[in-house]
């Protein structure tokens, strides 16, 4: 089989780049997109307030006492779109293989391209110009033979960079690379790892399938194919999302009514922001609530509308979480929107919706 070409461009801290390109005055500073000084959740943080350690995902709060000078813009969707509109239309002038991930990154196969360019390095060092010329924004680009790759080379020299990994250099790389820093593996399955002994690739290789197998379930395939360079899933222009979610679980359980609807406003801001970053609204949404003996409650919705990054997700939220009468403490929350469609904010029709007094008035002091 003929050895791919595939190049992984990642925006740069996008929305915030946005916000600083589009405001001179938030130049060099450190800003958060989403969330407050009180509440709310973390979409985006410049690079000068990572260097602080605020991340997405982050909650508001936590992210001021880590950078107590940090400034908090409301994220704009349609200022995104229109960013990520141009940015999508250079990466098709040199191919039609491109395989969105979200508003800011995506995959490219440039093993055929438009231009007949022999060099996908190339192509990545054009294609990031255009972008620099035509949005003012930087990009980060990882080249190599698969997506897998692709995706972790584009992080190596970030931010406005890029990192090339040829074929005779892959099995090496891969061994050599920290477990942290292969896709799919998260904090959790790192510190497992970490606790058998495995800290980088080689430790992964020197396992058979089926230790893996048995240690980390049907993952282990994944990583046993991973590992050797055998996992060489085709970019697929064509990828249809059928929901997206955010939940949480807490070490300590959730008794009153004000901290359940607290937590549930930060992880409908969660959702929010990923809904954003993904560019899509859904009219289905699913509440899940699991309580202190693990049983699960979930209750579904949809709507005659779209709904997607905006406060309705909250307030949604809320009404079906109304028809729940809550009498156990509280262990995790959840919401997932399905019946997706990309966004598109003339399609959205504001909700009005009648909820219950109780709900009203608990929820004033989100506001305050």
């Amino acid at each position: 089989m003929k050895q791919r070409k595939i190049i992984h461009v990642d925006m740069d801290a996008f929305f915030a780049s946005v916000e600083q390109r589009d405001n001179p005055q938030l130049r060099g500073k450190a800003i958060a997109v989403g969330g407050s000084r009180r509440r709310g959740v973390v979409s985006a943080a410049s690079y000068e307030a990572r260097k602080f350690g605020v991340r997405s995902a982050m909650p508001g709060a936590v992210a001021l006492k880590l950078c107590p000078h940090l400034i908090f813009v409301r994220g704009r969707f349609e200022a995104y779109k229109e960013a990520s509109d141009i940015v999508m239309s250079i990466f098709r002038e040199y191919t039609d293989l491109v395989e969105p991930m979200s508003l800011d990154e995506a995959y490219l196969d440039v093993s055929e391209n438009n231009f007949n360019i022999q060099s996908a390095t190339r192509i990545a060092q054009e294609i990031r110009q255009k972008i620099k010329d035509q949005t003012q924004l930087t990009a980060s680009a990882g080249v190599s033979i698969n997506k897998f790759l692709a995706k972790v080379a584009s992080d190596y020299n970030k931010p406005d960079g890029i990192k090339v990994i040829k074929p005779n250099e892959a099995d090496k790389f891969i061994e050599g690379l920290p477990i942290e820093k292969f896709p799919g593996i998260g904090k959790v399955t790192a510190r497992k790892m970490h606790t058998l002994g495995i800290s980088k690739g080689i430790d992964l290789k020197n396992l058979r399938k089926a230790e893996l197998q048995i240690l980390f379930g049907k993952n282990g395939n994944y990583y046993y194919q991973i590992v050797r360079n055998l996992y060489d899933n085709p970019v697929s222009p064509y990828r249809e999302r059928k929901s997206l979610g955010a939940e949480r679980t807490y070490e300590k359980d959730l008794i009153h009514e004000k901290e359940i609807l607290g937590e549930l406003k930060n992880v409908s801001d969660i959702l929010i922001a990923r809904l954003i970053k993904k560019a899509v609204s859904g009219r289905t949404m699913t509440l899940k609530i699991r309580y202190d003996d693990f049983t699960t409650y979930t209750r579904s919705k949809t709507f005659e509308s779209y709904v997607g990054g905006d406060d309705d997700i909250f307030r949604l939220a809320c009404s079906i979480l109304a028809g729940e009468k809550i009498e156990k403490p509280v262990r995790l929350l959840g919401i997932t929107i399905s019946n997706l469609e990309e966004q598109d904010k003339k399609n959205n029709i504001q909700l009005q919706l009648d909820f219950p007094e109780q709900f009203l008035r608990a929820t004033d002091f989100l506001s305050e």
